[in-house]
């Protein structure tokens, strides 16, 4: 039996560096956009995170995108 998988929602998740922690070592931060269009491409969403990431004060480190999809058993 084969699975449909719909797309249901789509969010940018930006992951900065905020600064140091007494160590030394690197505290991150997640900043997340929610209401991404499913239906967008991997690049413009990249794209958008780069100008986003420009407003950031803090320095960028990773961008994500999280998908969440409806599954149903097909025929």
């Amino acid at each position: 039996m084969a699975v449909i998988a719909t797309p249901v929602d789509s969010s940018l998740r930006l992951m900065v560096q905020t600064g140091t922690d007494a160590s030394g070592n690197p505290v991150y931060r997640y900043r997340t956009f929610n209401r991404v269009k499913p239906q967008a491409g991997d690049q413009e969403v990249y794209d958008v995170a780069q100008v986003l990431a420009g407003l950031q004060v803090h320095t960028l480190v990773g961008i994500n995108r999280v998908n969440e999809n409806e599954l149903v058993a097909g025929a």
